[in-house]
Formats: C-alpha cells, sequence, structure tokens
C-alpha cells in the first residue's frame, strides 16, 4: 500500500475538532430580527415522546359529512398523516384510527425548542388539516379568496392525488430545473387529462382551502396519471415546500381537531441524562483501557471512537443534507452507547493483529499493513451481520413510507403496520454508528495510525505492543 504522509493525522484531527465544535454549537446567521440556522447544533436534536413528553390530538371528518365518509377515506387520511409526520422528520409518533367513530388519534414529540408546550402551535406544525383543489386559472377577489371561474371550476381535489414528490432535470447548459412530480389515481388522471386538455396556456392553481399556494401554467394536455409542476424560477427548497403541502393537502376530507392533550413523558429528561452520563463515563473508562494496554493504537482508537460519536449525532441534527433530522428516543441513545462498543472491538482486533505480526518478527510497516489486513474481515463481517439486523428493525417498525420499510414489504406486508417510534430509533442509530465505524474504526484509523508511523520518534515496535528493542 502507498504510505501515508506525515500530515495526515492532522489534517483527520483537526476535522473531527471542527466536526466537534460545529455539532455542539452550530452556525446560525442573523439579518436583523431574523435568525436562519445553517447548521443544526446538538440543541436542536428532537427528543422522542418517552423521553420530553408530546401531544396527543384527535381528529375527525367535519360534522356535515361525518356520516358519509368511508373506511377507505380514513385509511387515506391517516396515510397521508403519516406521510405528513415522515416529511417534518418525526420518526416518533403513534397514529391509530378509529373506524367505528370515524377518528384518527395522533401522537407525537414536541419540537427541539418548544419552550411553551402549547398544543395549538404542535398541532399546526402538522401542516394545514385543509382540503387540496386544483382550480382553473387564478382569479381571487380582494381577500384572496377563489373568486370567478375559479371558484366553480374545480380540475381535481385531494382524493385524486396519490403523491407528490420534489425531483430536477438537467438542461442542456448544466443547469438544474426544479419541479414536482405528480402521481394520480385512475379518476383523478381523466379529470386532468381533461381539464388539462381546455386550458392548454392558461393557469391551473392549487389551493388549501382559500389559500393558493402555487399556480402553473398548462403547457400541453397532460394524460398517463403522471403529470410535472415546473418553472424556470423554482429552487429546491420551493419544490421540496409545494411538494410536502400538496401531500399534506391531499386528504380526501378536511380535517377538524376534536380534541388534543399533552402527554407525560414516560422517563423524562433525567432518564436521558443519566444515560447520557453513563456514556460519557464508559467512554473516558474505554479511553484509559485502550491507551494503557494498546499503546499508539490506542490513542488513535480513542480519536476515530470520538468523531464516530461526533458524526452520529451529526446524522441524528440534519448536519448533512443527505440525512434528514431524526427524533432521539431513549432507545436511540442505546444505540449509539452500543455502537461505541463496536468502534472498540474493531479497534482492539486491529491493534492485537499488529501486535501479534510484530512478535512474529515483521517490521514495524509490515506488521502495520498485515494487521489492518487480517483484521479487517473479521470486523467487515461483524458489522454487516449487525446492519442486517438494524435494517430489519428499520424496516418493521419504521413508518411504511420508509426507505427500509419499502424495499423489505414483500416480506412484512403480512403481519400489518407496526410503527414504533423507539425501536426505529434504536435501529437507526445502532445502523449509522456501525457505517460509521467502518469509516472511523478502520479507514480513518488505519490512515491515522500508518501517518504516525512516519516520524521517527514514534517508530519504537514497543509503543504498538510489540516487545522493547
Amino acid at each position: 500500500m502507498k504510505k501515508v504522509g506525515k500530515p495526515v493525522f492532522f489534517i483527520i484531527a483537526a476535522l473531527i475538532v471542527l466536526m466537534g465544535y460545529l455539532t455542539v454549537y452550530g452556525v446560525t446567521t442573523t439579518y436583523g430580527d431574523l435568525t436562519r440556522t445553517v447548521i443544526k447544533s446538538i440543541n436542536d436534536v428532537r427528543w422522542g415522546i418517552d423521553i420530553r413528553g408530546g401531544v396527543d390530538v384527535t381528529f375527525s371528518p367535519p360534522e356535515d359529512i361525518l356520516e358519509t365518509v368511508t373506511d377507505e377515506q380514513m385509511a387515506a387520511a391517516e396515510s397521508i398523516i403519516q406521510v405528513r409526520l415522515v416529511s417534518q422528520n418525526i420518526t416518533d409518533s403513534e397514529i391509530y384510527t378509529d373506524y367505528n367513530n370515524k377518528r384518527i388519534i395522533v401522537r407525537f414529540p414536541w419540537k427541539a425548542d418548544e419552550t411553551e408546550f402549547n398544543p395549538e402551535e404542535a398541532i399546526a406544525e402538522l401542516g394545514a388539516t385543509a382540503a387540496l383543489t386544483f382550480r382553473a386559472n387564478a382569479n381571487r377577489d380582494a381577500d384572496g379568496n377563489p373568486a370567478g371561474e375559479t371558484a366553480t371550476d374545480i380540475i381535481l381535489e385531494g382524493k385524486d392525488i396519490v403523491s407528490a414528490e420534489a425531483a430536477y432535470t438537467e438542461t442542456q447548459s448544466g443547469a438544474r430545473e426544479f419541479m414536482v412530480n405528480l402521481s394520480l389515481t385512475e379518476e383523478g388522471a381523466k379529470k386532468f387529462e381533461a381539464g388539462t386538455e381546455r386550458l392548454i396556456g392558461q393557469t391551473i392553481s392549487i389551493w388549501m382551502d382559500n389559500t393558493m399556494i402555487s399556480s402553473p401554467t398548462v403547457q400541453s394536455k397532460i394524460s398517463g396519471g403522471e403529470a410535472t409542476i415546473s418553472g424556470s424560477n423554482f429552487t429546491a427548497e420551493e419544490v421540496n415546500d409545494l411538494a410536502n403541502k400538496i401531500n399534506a393537502g391531499a386528504l380526501p376530507f378536511a380535517l377538524r381537531t376534536e380534541n388534543y392533550n399533552t402527554i407525560s413523558p414516560t422517563l423524562g429528561l433525567g432518564a436521558k441524562d443519566a444515560m447520557m452520563l453513563a456514556g460519557v463515563i464508559a467512554f473516558l473508562i474505554i479511553a484509559a483501557i485502550m491507551i494503557s494496554f494498546y499503546r499508539l493504537p490506542g490513542f488513535v482508537a480513542v480519536i476515530a471512537l470520538l468523531g464516530q460519536v461526533l458524526l452520529m449525532i451529526a446524522s441524528i441534527t440534519g448536519f448533512f443534507g443527505v440525512f434528514p433530522s431524526f427524533t432521539l428516543t431513549l432507545p436511540g441513545i442505546a444505540g449509539i452507547i452500543l455502537s461505541i462498543g463496536f468502534g472498540v472491538d474493531a479497534n482492539i482486533i486491529t491493534a492485537e493483529r499488529i501486535k501479534e505480526e510484530l512478535r512474529s518478527g515483521k517490521t514495524l510497516d509490515g506488521a502495520l499493513n498485515a494487521g489492518f489486513q487480517r483484521a479487517f474481515t473479521a470486523i467487515f463481517d461483524g458489522n454487516v451481520t449487525v446492519i442486517i439486523v438494524a435494517v430489519i428493525l428499520m424496516a418493521a417498525f419504521g413508518p411504511p413510507d420508509g426507505l427500509f420499510s419499502k424495499a423489505l414489504s414483500w416480506l412484512f406486508f403480512m403481519f400489518g403496520p407496526s410503527t414504533s417510534g423507539s425501536i426505529y430509533s434504536f435501529g437507526y442509530t445502532l445502523l449509522m454508528g456501525v457505517v460509521l465505524n467502518l469509516l472511523m474504526g478502520v479507514l480513518a484509523s488505519k490512515l491515522m495510525l500508518k501517518s504516525l508511523s512516519r516520524f521517527e520518534a514514534l517508530r519504537k515496535p514497543s509503543l504498538y505492543g510489540g516487545d522493547k528493542a
């Protein structure tokens, strides 16, 4: 293997320190009274119901249509609320539909920055409980309500929308053009084809109750049940927001809040603090043991473990754009602590292999190469096994629209939905911990230790577990 340069250790260590600062403090910008979060900090973690409590709210259809609402419509409304929760990155939630009494009961945790603990504001976070409509043109009266043809000519309703998804395409110049892709029901496809055929060159406006949220122009007749809302001025944030609003409003009927109340945490912040303190103490004990037993490889292992923990916290807060923020439950914290154990195990296996190679008479460089190579198979096999378990947990107990739930739907369809935020949180942190263990406990440790071995003062075999010269 190509030799690793001396600066590599310091570069990785500096990146870990930078990650630690950003994870703890985040980055915000202030313009007048407006504060914008650029990078979320550990304070932006949303704690689960078991730790911080939350809201219990009961939704029901309007009284004037209550008797005509079908079980299929109730199930559709429940599905839309689930999409709404997931789009808000609320993974620790419970939804129960009472078909006999036409009620949907939803439980979800408080926001990360909640201080007033106002249930009404928390319910508002789920998005508008209004009905979605697509209407001809965009005529409005003085109050902003639909007027004239727009008030009477309804092209589509929420029940005609299956889903909306943000997407983009690249133009010939290489620029990205953002759009929202719509999937319609069979009946909705017929309505939309007829509506777009007669409104070519005109506008079809999108409304949430009496609030217009978009007004795209019809370019041509659209058939087949798939449609695209595009515009040259759309940004990534705007299409995401529009897709979320359409999904949120794609209800078979408008929802009304029947009643609500707060939920007390089953364990409380004290239990969270105790577990986090236990994690810090365990980390310090592990650090002391690793350094005393394995010397320089142990020191490198501690730095790699610290980087692994910081990256795990970042994956929970939504630090990385590709990973949404996450609702962290107490079992989720347990998953973080358990993954530290896997990280320790990986470094111990590697350090022991290096020690064996040195005692068999190999040079330091030869022992490092052989040690990492021999250790990798055992580490990889063990980690892949845990990844499989974590994926199955997330598929079995995660939201139905989740990536793993969809991928393994062929395996779990017979059991029905069994969403449990606590178990899902455990599976997520365990999965991220193991994946990051391969990154930090294997790759980063290898690079840092090989980098340090280039310094003459650190080439003594005894520093790596070998016999003293």
